[in-house]
């Protein structure tokens, strides 16, 4: 471990302690701030050798309770574990995908804290004795892929890492963000999300098992091995320890990406933004997979996996938006069905016809009033939808109009007897891309 007195303090900031607001940090520049990655060293050279013992990483990973920052909260130990459990010789393979259109993580991360991200990489491909690791980003962010591109390089010519890095860009759709979709198209395959099982751990890239981690995950764990489980469990809570990353944005004074002990009530986090800028009608928690609940039912609950599922959320990659009473939820969650409809692998029978069905009613229903029919219709269709497709995609979505129901029901009782509010006529408040920024086909 490193010493205390090397330690950075044990509250916050600790992911973004060293970030610069306009480049990289460079390697020289990360070293001096938190020593070199803990890993042996490989040659004998000026470099000096971490004190860390590689070997018992996946026990310090699994007493720090970190768990996957990329959406499910998986515990990070296990995952890994069951790579090592698994025949075959392991696969690395870090997410910076990001497909939530919402979220500003993971970019901020690789594009400020490469070498973090790129330690955790080290160190997870060691841990689960792999020989190749990917860092895979989306192929149109031609700026990032460059600036990681050339933090690798550096990192190879001083021989830090234990396997090289690849970088891979895949293509810019919302499912291809999907780990099994990663796997199939480093597989040399479209870019979809795959049936399962097997899955990744089991069989993935080039049917080895795969350790697929998104890249804050992974960020922690280079910190983790250099300060040890005690220091990660300093912040947040016993059963949902460490920090995590956040992207708020919306009705708030000042939107971005802030980093917040875990259980940290979502009212805190809005004013960690500079608090609403108009009254809140609503908020949506966790990006379009998430769940959108009213702004007096969210505003004491905390930042949690289970806190948000007891009132009916979800944590997701962390994104908070703040929706304003100027604004129609109707009209904002119709937007993102029809976008997530667009979005889908196109596979399977929810995907072609359950969400376009959903997101023409969805819009019916906001712009033109529902001639007291609407909310029945959507109601109808969501069971039609569940659980029936080839991945998670269409239960997403339908999740995000559940909860939309669930929070503002008077809302949508009105556009169904009175027909659409004025809200409607508002800008738009949740970012869809434009169609000529999607990576539109498999191949």
């Amino acid at each position: 471990m490193i010493s205390p007195s090397r330690m950075p303090g044990r509250r916050l900031p600790r992911l973004l302690a060293g970030i610069s607001s306009h480049r990289p940090a460079r390697l020289s520049e990360h070293e001096q701030r938190y020593g070199p990655v803990p890993l042996p060293s490989r040659a004998a050279g000026p470099r000096r050798p971490g004190r860390a013992r590689p070997g018992r990483l996946v026990d310090l990973v699994e007493r720090s309770g970190l768990t996957g920052r990329g959406g499910a909260g998986y515990p990070t130990a296990k995952k890994m574990r069951s790579v090592i459990a698994a025949p075959g010789r392991p696969v690395v393979v870090a997410n910076g995908c990001e497909g939530e259109p919402a979220s500003a993580k993971d970019r901020l991360l690789l594009a400020r804290l490469p070498h973090l991200v790129l330690d955790g990489i080290a160190l997870a491909a060691q841990a689960v004795a792999a020989d190749e690791a990917y860092l895979v980003v989306h192929g149109r962010q031609a700026d990032l892929l460059a600036s990681l591109e050339a933090a690798i390089t550096e990192r190879g010519t001083l021989g830090i890492d234990p396997v090289p890095i690849i970088l891979a860009g895949i293509p810019h759709r919302y499912v291809a963000s999907e780990q099994s979709a990663i796997v199939q198209y480093l597989n040399g395959g479209p870019g979809r999300p795959t049936f399962s099982p097997p899955r990744p751990h089991e069989r993935g890239v080039k049917g080895r098992p795969t350790l697929v981690q998104n890249v804050e995950t992974l960020a922690h764990l280079a910190l983790i091995a250099r300060y040890g489980d005690r220091w990660f469990r300093a912040v947040g809570l016993p059963s949902a320890p460490g920090s995590t990353l956040v992207t708020v944005s919306g009705a708030v004074a000042r939107p971005g990406v802030y980093e917040i002990e875990m259980g940290t009530p979502i009212g805190q986090v809005v004013m960690l933004a500079g608090g609403p800028t108009k009254r809140l009608h609503g908020l949506l928690v966790g990006g379009y997979f998430g769940g959108w609940l009213p702004a007096k039912v969210a505003w004491p609950v905390p930042m949690t996996h289970a806190g948000l599922r007891s009132v009916g959320g979800a944590m997701g990659a962390g994104m908070v938006i703040a929706l304003p009473g100027t604004a129609c939820p109707l009209a904002e969650t119709a937007r993102v069905v029809r976008y997530l409809a667009e979005e889908s692998a196109g596979q399977c029978g929810p995907c072609m016809f359950g969400l376009p069905a959903l997101a023409d009613v969805l819009t019916d229903l906001a712009y033109q009033g529902g001639r007291s029919r609407g909310v029945d219709q959507v109601g109808s269709l969501i069971p039609l939808i569940e659980q029936r497709g080839a991945c998670r995609h269409p239960d997403g979505a339908t999740q995000l109009v559940r909860s939309m129901l669930r929070a503002f029901p008077g809302d949508a009782d009105r556009h169904d007897q009175q027909g659409p509010c004025y809200g409607v006529r508002r800008p738009p408040l949740l970012p869809v891309p434009p169609a000529h920024e999607r990576g539109w086909g498999w191949t």
